[in-house]
């Protein structure tokens, strides 16, 4: 997952801007956002505060390194699986 050039704050300030009554086009032009991008925003991070969502994006970068992690793991046990079998 690609890390977005908002920050955590900006995504809630637009969110809550939607909700205070602002248009989305309003929002989205003053961002530079497509209403596409808000509206994916909006379905993932709605019922979010600033600090739940940076907890989130902490978490999902942990989780990203731990699969990685895991990947590169994995196939260094199936090369040493496949050496050990030409070799035995």
């Amino acid at each position: 997952m690609t890390r977005s050039k908002f920050s955590e704050e900006q995504i809630v300030y637009a969110l809550r801007q939607a909700d205070s009554g602002t248009s989305i086009g309003d929002v989205c032009r003053q961002l530079g956002i497509a209403e596409q991008t808000f509206y994916a925003w909006k379905k993932q991070y709605a019922h979010l505060g600033v600090s739940e969502l940076r907890r989130l994006r902490q978490v999902e970068e942990e989780n990203a390194r731990f699969k990685r992690l895991v990947a590169a793991l994995s196939l260094d046990t199936h090369r040493l699986s496949e050496a050990l079998r030409k070799t035995g």
